[in-house]
């Protein structure tokens, strides 16, 4: 089964960046929408030592076509070394959201929203 639509997930070490990052992933149609949660601590390895660090989770709504261009953007704006960028398959969901997202990360076109 070849998945559609993903959800990408990243962190940055705040919530201003969060947004930033965000902000722009949606202005740049690379996913159409983004939640930013946190912060959460990461604890991690890091050049051999165990670090501990506040961070800042976004999880960005994206069609599987735009994957590698939002990919390229988290790099391009991530001032990380190694950022996270994880990939998961949406395999079910709403349909009318679903083509929501396809429709946001498609060709500039007026959007109304996935509703409230």
């Amino acid at each position: 089964m070849h998945a559609e639509h993903l959800t990408v997930l990243t962190t940055t070490d705040s919530a201003e960046k969060a947004e930033t990052l965000a902000r722009g992933a949606v202005e740049d149609r690379v996913a159409a929408c983004a939640q930013i949660s946190g912060p959460v601590t990461s604890v991690y390895r890091w050049e051999g030592a165990i670090e501990t660090a506040p961070e800042w989770q976004v999880l960005l709504k994206t069609a599987a076509s735009q994957y590698e261009h939002l990919e390229a953007y988290i790099r391009s704006v991530h001032d990380y070394d190694t950022p996270e960028i994880i990939a998961t398959p949406v395999v079910r969901g709403g349909a009318d959201y679903l083509a929501w997202v396809t429709a946001e990360t498609a060709a500039p076109a007026e959007s109304t929203g996935p509703g409230r």
